[in-house]
């Protein structure tokens, strides 16, 4: 996926006005606009002007586009930060993952998740504000009271310039929570018209990046360090999970890659996922006079050649 630096597409600085960038647009439309354009890639120009400004022109989506800082070059190879939208609340006038697929592999990254969640404000009711939170991945086997820290774009008029300021709320995670669920606040949004009643806020539930872990649904994935001798006579060993461990056996004759699944003993719910578990084979090192001893007497003894096997 290439970076797209939406200032310099619209040729206006990071700190440009909300107007400066609407004289931009309107400059470069009548530029591009395929009906009057005669330039050769008018059509693919028109289509990056619309996108930058599709982003510029909206405070929430400019906020958190400039959380990715200026160091990135246009065209060069990029990924998000994992987290890098971590508490960032949007409301629900967004874009739909099928609306954004109008609009570049980058854009679809970063804001094809806004917009299809929330409720827009109907009869007086406010309008849901929706946000991706980050959790330990601890919180859905024990559930949990966190304080989650939002981060909520704000739009000055007077200056025509964006900002972000922050909010904390008290959130309880239920047991068994899933990536993806949905964690609704009731009155967090915007306020309702007249009496009309506030808006919910939608929290989106995201696990943080474990070294040892892998969610797929409510089924955990590990691997699973092993002896050469506890895979060649099996074994019963400890497994430690996000809370607790696990008793496991390791059936004899067990290969490097060969994959075991413990009924169960996945991420909490009705039902609760499973485990699985990838044999990996870790031989020690010859490393001293004994551990290279012991090495020649299996090179001596064992009547053993892999590659004849395969």
């Amino acid at each position: 996926m290439e970076y797209r630096d939406y200032y310099q597409v619209l040729g206006v600085p990071r700190g440009a006005t909300a107007d400066t960038i609407k004289q931009a647009f309107r400059r470069l439309a009548r530029k591009y606009h395929p009906d009057v354009s005669k330039e050769p890639d008018a059509q693919r120009r028109m289509q990056e002007v619309n996108e930058a400004y599709a982003v510029l022109s909206d405070p929430e989506k400019r906020a958190a586009y400039d959380q990715l800082g200026p160091g990135h070059r246009p065209g060069e190879e990029f990924r998000p930060p994992p987290g890098w939208d971590a508490g960032f609340e949007f409301t629900g006038g967004g874009f739909s993952p099928h609306e954004a697929a109008d609009f570049s592999d980058f854009f679809a990254e970063l804001f094809g998740h806004i917009g299809g969640h929330p409720r827009h404000a109907t009869h007086g009711r406010g309008q849901d504000h929706y946000a991706r939170i980050y959790l330990d991945l601890q919180d859905t086997f024990t559930g949990a009271t966190r304080d989650v820290a939002l981060r909520v774009p704000t739009f000055d008029e007077k200056s025509g310039r964006v900002g972000v300021t922050q909010r904390t709320l008290r959130v309880t995670i239920p047991m068994g929570v899933r990536e993806g669920q949905l964690i609704r606040l009731s009155g967090q949004g915007n306020p309702g018209a007249g009496s009309g009643p506030a808006g919910d806020l939608l929290l989106e539930v995201h696990f943080k990046p474990t070294e040892h872990y892998r969610v797929d649904g409510r089924d955990l994935h590990m691997s699973l360090p092993v002896t050469p001798w506890e895979a060649a006579l099996g074994a019963v060993i400890a497994v430690p999970l996000p809370v607790g461990e696990v008793k496991v056996r390791i059936p004899p004759g067990a290969q490097d890659g060969s994959e075991l699944r413990v009924r169960g003993k996945g991420l909490p719910g009705d039902p609760p996922g499973d485990l699985h578990l990838q044999v990996r084979v870790v031989l020690p090192p010859a490393d001293t006079p004994r551990a290279r001893e012991i090495y020649e007497t299996m090179a001596r003894e064992l009547a053993f050649d892999p590659r004849r096997r395969s």
